[in-house]
This record gives structure tokens, sequence and C-alpha cells, in this order.
């Protein structure tokens, strides 16, 4: 499996997150929002980290409006774990990197 992240259309939402047969980490984030920057290293950090255990996911919700409406995201960074086709985590805005962590840790 690939470390790194993925960016994920609408059209490949299913297919990449739902259908995951390991879980993954979709950030819903937008160009214009300064703590989705902050994030962004954590997260490529978490990906490198966790290869093979958890997928990360990034969606542009600028430019894929059908999943995070499918999903109610309201605002961004929004954070999910999907596991097995469901949302098993959610966290809305920045957190510290020990809170990612324990956010991955308590959902693996």
């Amino acid at each position: 499996m690939q470390a790194g992240i993925s960016h994920v259309s609408d059209l490949e939402f299913e297919q990449q997150v739902v259908q995951s047969s390991v879980p993954v980490l979709v950030d819903f984030w937008g160009e214009w929002c300064a703590p989705c920057k902050v994030i962004a290293p954590m997260l490529e950090e978490i990906a490198q980290t966790y290869a093979g255990r958890l997928k990360v996911a990034k969606v542009n919700i600028d430019k894929n409006q059908q999943t995070p409406r499918t999903y109610r995201v309201r605002g961004a960074p929004t954070l999910m774990i999907f596991k097995n086709g469901k949302v098993e985590a959610t966290q809305i805005g920045a957190l510290s990197k020990t809170q990612l962590i324990q956010l991955i840790e308590r959902t693996l």
C-alpha cells in the first residue's frame, strides 16, 4: 500500500474511502482555510507513520461538494475516520498531533 495522502473527488469517494479494506482518515478541507494548512504537515506524517494500517485522504470541499453534503460537513477542517464503510470518528477544527494520534488509536 502506498504511503502518502491521496486527493479524492466525489466520484472516487465510494471506492477509495467507503469500500477501503483499511480505515481511512478523511480531511475535508478548503484552500482558504488557515487551520487546514496548519494540520497538513501533520497529516503527511500520520500517512507515513500509519502506512498499511490507515489511509489518509483529502477532499477539497470547494471542488467536491456532494460528499461533504452527504456527510454533513459544516466547517473546515473536518476530519472523519471511516472504518468498514462507516464514520467511526469525527473531529471538527484543528487539533494537536497528540489529539489526532489519540483519535486514530481509539478508532483502529
